[in-house]
C-alpha cells in the first residue's frame, strides 16, 4: 500500500514538473513553410532555401530580425527533407528490385525498376 501511495505522490510531483517547465505557449507563431509535394519541388526548394540561410549567416552579427527569417525558412526547408527522405527511401526500394533482378536475370523487372529509378535520381542529382 504504502509503494503504491508512494508510486502516485511520485507521478504526481514528476507532471506538475513537468508541466512547470513547459515553456509551449511562449514558443513564436508558427508557419507552414512551402509545401514539397513531390521530390522536384522538394529539391527546388532545399535548394533555394538554403542559399537563402546561407546568404543570412554570412553575415557578419545575426539581428532579431534575421532569426525570424530563419525561423521560417526552416519551416520550409524541413517540408522539403521530409519529401527528399521519403523519396530516397522509395528510391533505395527501387534500387534494390534492380538489383535482385539483375541476380536472377530477370531483365523486365531490370528495364522497369531502373527507368523508375534513374528518374528519381536524376531529380535529385542531375
Amino acid at each position: 500500500m504504502k509503494t503504491l501511495l508512494l508510486s502516485t505522490l511520485l507521478a504526481g510531483l514528476l507532471t506538475t514538473a513537468a508541466q512547470a517547465h513547459d515553456h509551449s505557449d511562449e514558443r513564436p507563431a508558427h508557419f507552414k513553410g512551402e509545401a514539397s509535394p513531390d521530390l522536384t519541388t522538394a529539391v527546388a526548394n532545399f535548394s533555394t532555401y538554403n542559399q537563402q540561410l546561407a546568404e543570412i549567416l554570412a553575415a557578419d552579427e545575426l539581428s532579431l530580425e534575421d532569426l525570424g527569417v530563419i525561423h521560417e525558412l526552416t519551416y520550409t526547408l524541413e517540408n522539403a527533407l521530409e519529401t527528399i527522405t521519403e523519396q530516397v527511401t522509395e528510391m533505395a526500394v527501387t534500387l534494390e528490385e534492380v538489383h535482385q533482378g539483375s541476380e536472377t536475370g530477370d531483365f523486365e523487372r531490370v528495364q522497369s525498376n531502373g527507368a523508375a529509378y534513374l528518374e528519381a535520381a536524376q531529380t535529385l542529382v542531375p
